[in-house]
């Protein structure tokens, strides 16, 4: 049985991305707190600060447990300083993925999602529960896509985009490095980049902004 460490543990995801390891049958060896506040690993994880990492678990894979993809980047920028160098891609057993769709490094898949056909995920793409991607659908690094989103075919989404929960996306559009799409959005044309998209169908209600949570990637 395998081991893997969750580094981070702020962020309330990390349970879900915990129950995808028990799934996958592996054994999370530590959760590394990084940050001040409560921590959102079962009881059952040893909890450690990241001042207090042993050596011994420099060697294992990790996982990054945020959805915000600044945060995201952030981690993976402290996880590497700390010597952490193996990222770990994890897909839920549940969701159903192609046998030509390609996977980066870092990846999570939430469980029950669909990951079409000849579709490409990018380093640090984070898919949350229940969200169908198309075929020859391109996610670019640090793009997080929320629970029960729909992607249609042929679908682009730049680098640190974030898709909000329920929201569909019609074929072929383009969504733009660190635009944020609104929950429950339908997108019917393509979204420039750093705009925030609400609606449907989705209108631009804010340009030239920073990125989820005014973070960009």
């Amino acid at each position: 049985m395998g081991k893997i460490v969750i580094f981070g543990v702020g962020s309330p995801i990390a349970i879900d991305v915990e129950e995808t390891c028990g799934r996958l049958g592996l054994v999370v060896a530590a959760a590394i707190k990084n940050v001040d506040g409560p921590s959102h690993v079962s009881s059952h994880v040893p909890l450690l600060e990241s001042a207090h990492v042993p050596g011994h678990l420099l060697d294992l894979r990790v996982i990054l447990p945020m959805f915000t993809p600044a945060h995201r980047r952030k981690a993976s920028e402290e996880a590497f300083r700390l010597g952490f160098s193996r990222h770990a891609t994890l897909i839920d057993p549940t969701s159903a993925i192609a046998s030509t769709a390609t996977f980066g490094l870092g990846i999570f898949v939430n469980a029950g999602c669909t990951i079409g056909g000849a579709a490409t995920l990018h380093d640090f793409v984070f898919v949350n529960r229940s969200a169908s991607i198309g075929h020859h659908c391109a996610l670019e690094e640090f793009v997080s896509i929320g629970p029960g989103s729909v992607l249609a075919g042929s679908v682009r989404i730049g680098r640190g985009a974030v898709i909000g929960a329920g929201a569909v996306i019609l074929p072929k559009i383009e969504i733009g490095a660190n635009a944020v799409v609104g929950a429950g959005s339908v997108v019917t044309r393509s979204v420039p980049p750093a705009c925030v998209v609400v609606g449907n169908p989705a209108r631009v209600v804010k340009e030239s902004n920073a990125g989820y949570k005014g973070l960009s990637v």
